[in-house]
């Protein structure tokens, strides 16, 4: 594998494949926090970070409060971070915004990860302390994103990019349907307000009988049939016929062409979907890097 892309690990991975793409592995650990750091790699950014988060639950733990218990879900999808009762997702970090990842190589308990979050895009270092799994966890978060960067090499981002595609339809579907529901409305006063005028314009006790040939406007009904046969000859010929529809280039109900997500290229994207794209591929491009540190190097780190 290209070292520019990806990483080595001189470790086995931990899982199969499948357990990783169709499921996900739970891990119990507990959560000291994050921290946000100015790399997004290096052993000396997450011991600093370690340090910190450690030194600040030493604080906390002296005032009588718990570490909080947090359940990791990781799969090619990303690292969840829940609360184990409630099943609550606390913090979702997808791979390709995970950029390292490291274990304590004196205490088995200590692991963290730098991710960079989705909205201020600034880089945070997640801590935890696990019950001597803390390698294990490091490993499983290293062959998730293998596989993760595998798959998205194999679909070229259109599996994930489709249902963004979808999903912004959907949102458009919405926002018609909403129009639509505003522009009823307003029909529906112009309606009432139309009944009240021509009540009030009746004499007493009677009401003006609409002539079946107009509509509620007082306008006459359209019709294709009527309107084509109003267009006068010219010359003796009659002008050229209306192409039908299934002439036409196929397109959906917003006017686009259908999306292809075995036939698109770089440039069919919309604006903010191909950043999205570049964002992922630049993220995977950066690699992971799997390390095995010492954390503990004052007295007050010894124990959380």
């Amino acid at each position: 594998m290209n070292r520019e892309f990806f990483f080595f690990y001189y470790k086995t991975w931990m899982h199969t494949p499948e357990a990783l793409s169709k499921h996900y592995i739970p891990y119990n650990a507990k959560f000291l926090g994050s921290t946000e750091v100015e790399q997004p790699k290096g052993t000396e950014v997450v011991r600093d970070a370690v340090r910190k988060l450690k030194f600040a639950r030493h604080i906390k733990k002296s005032e009588g409060q718990k570490i909080p218990k947090v359940e990791l879900q990781i799969s090619i999808y990303g690292v969840k971070i829940l609360e184990p009762k409630t099943k609550e997702v606390q913090h979702n970090c997808q791979l390709h915004r995970i950029s390292f990842c490291a274990d304590d190589k004196t205490d088995k308990r200590i692991f963290t990860f730098i991710c960079k979050d989705s909205e201020s895009n600034k880089h945070l270092c997640y801590v935890f302390d696990s019950e001597k799994c803390a390698e294990e966890i490091t490993l499983t978060i290293g062959q998730a994103f293998d596989l993760a960067y595998r798959k998205f090499l194999e679909s070229g981002g259109k599996d994930v990019e489709t249902r963004k595609q979808i999903a912004g339809l959907q949102k458009r579907i919405q926002d018609l349907e909403t129009e639509n529901t505003e522009l009823k409305n307003k029909v529906q006063d112009l309606e009432n307000q139309l009944r009240i005028t021509q009540v009030s314009t009746s004499p007493a006790g009677s009401v003006t009988p609409k002539s079946p040939s107009t509509d509620i406007f007082d306008m006459i009904p359209f019709s294709p049939v009527s309107h084509q046969s109003s267009i006068p000859t010219h010359n003796g010929t009659q002008p050229p016929p209306v192409p039908s529809r299934s002439a036409e280039i196929k397109r959906d109900l917003f006017g686009a062409e259908p999306f292809d997500p075995f036939n698109c290229g770089a440039g069919d994207f919309p604006p903010d979907i191909q950043s999205k794209l570049d964002e992922m591929q630049e993220g995977f491009k950066m690699g992971l890097t799997l390390e095995g540190t010492v954390f503990c190097l004052d007295p007050v780190d010894s124990r959380c």
